[in-house]
């Protein structure tokens, strides 16, 4: 009995690290609200929302289940990469084909020798950012000024981070398929997942449920997106764009955890494994790997094989396959910060999730005999 007593203490103290971490946040200015999902391949473990969408007490609380995040980056990985993950599986996207073969406008010099595995790899030679919504008056003005950016350093010689490779995957997936990003990931990912909040460009009925990122001459806005270059590209685009909730990213990270288990997931554990083995520096092909020398963002427990993505509007995703965990921390950073250094706070609020989160685990997943609770 005694043990019993015991190990509801030390569960509740773990959950309470993770509720202290955020509500720290939360009362420093760095996020109104936030949402974290904690969980296994077979169980959540944890899922709960904090604080509201406003920094007014009146506005909603955030929930695992409802409440739609613009997931800003994490696009990259949720929509972009597992679209090529499933076409790679399915012998009709070939990484090391060059992106000419498949987008023949994308010319230039040195352009020819930029393959697929470049564009996840962040390799391409292309510049970091470009501001599509200040230099094109419409879609395909962008999307012309994307495929004509020259290169900046030679294809596989650099690591730098850019929006223009999520962009460029995007088109890829679309040429491949027939479809929009938008109906082959829905097709193909998210509803075979049962992602039913999983989206782009929300409808209108919808708009209760989006956690606002910002305000327009002090009104709130909820539903329009933050990343101005997906808005200039139509809304859908491989580097941002999608909306989603705690509860469907947790259907995602499960699935990635299962790979190999087709009848619960989509993937097959060969793919999983290409795509998440580490490459250069600390990237994998379209995820980022845990950089082991730092505590931000993946504390100190999650194990060297963790994989993941962040958002600029403060989400974030880490899978950890060796633990067999996964931690997710949704929030919306960037709607009138109260502190001028949020990015670092919320780097540092994430790492401290994560560690609490694998506490959570060894406490709720202790063995009983023979028999694996998270099993």
């Amino acid at each position: 009995m005694l043990a019993v007593v015991f190990a509801l203490v030390l569960q509740m103290s773990a959950a309470d690290s993770v509720e202290r971490a955020v509500e720290a946040g939360i009362a420093a200015g760095v996020f109104p609200g936030a949402v974290v999902v904690v969980g296994t391949s077979q169980r959540v473990l944890l899922a709960r929302g904090y604080g509201h969408f406003t920094w007014s007490r009146e506005s909603a609380v955030p929930s695992p289940d409802e409440s739609l995040f613009d997931l800003a980056s994490l696009t990259k990985v949720v929509a972009g990469t597992a679209a090529a993950m499933v076409l790679v599986q399915e012998g009709r996207l070939t990484l090391d084909r060059p992106v000419q073969h498949y987008l023949p406008a994308f010319i230039g010099i040195g352009k020819e020798r930029v393959t697929v595995r470049h564009l996840l790899e962040h390799r391409s030679g292309l510049r970091a950012f470009l501001p599509l919504h200040e230099r094109a008056a419409s879609e395909e003005a962008a999307r012309a000024l994307v495929l004509n950016e020259p290169l900046r350093t030679d294809p596989g010689t650099r690591m730098v981070y850019s929006d223009l490779n999520g962009m460029l995957l995007g088109w890829v997936i679309e040429r491949v398929t027939g479809q929009s990003l938008n109906g082959f990931t829905a097709e193909r990912v998210f509803g075979p997942l049962g992602m039913e909040r999983t989206l782009y460009a929300p409808p209108g009925e919808l708009r209760s449920l989006i956690v606002p990122v910002g305000l327009w001459r002090g009104n709130v806005i909820a539903g329009e997106l933050h990343d101005q270059n997906a808005v200039r590209l139509g809304g859908v685009s491989g580097h941002a764009g999608l909306y989603s909730t705690g509860k469907d990213l947790a259907l995602f990270a499960q699935a990635m955890l299962r790979a190999g288990n087709l009848e619960r997931g989509i993937l097959r554990s060969g793919v999983v494994r290409h795509f998440t083995r580490r490459g250069a520096g600390n990237r994998a092909l379209g995820w980022e790997m845990r950089d082991t020398t730092k505590t931000e963002n993946t504390g100190s427990r999650l194990s060297a094989a963790t994989y993941g993505h962040t958002g600029y509007t403060g989400t974030s995703l880490w899978i950890d396959p060796e633990q067999d965990i996964f931690v997710l921390l949704l929030t919306n950073r960037v709607f009138a910060p109260r502190t001028r250094n949020s990015i670092t706070q919320l780097k540092r609020i994430r790492g401290e999730v994560a560690d609490a989160a694998v506490l959570l685990r060894r406490e709720q997943c202790e063995p009983e005999g023979d028999v694996d609770p998270c099993g």
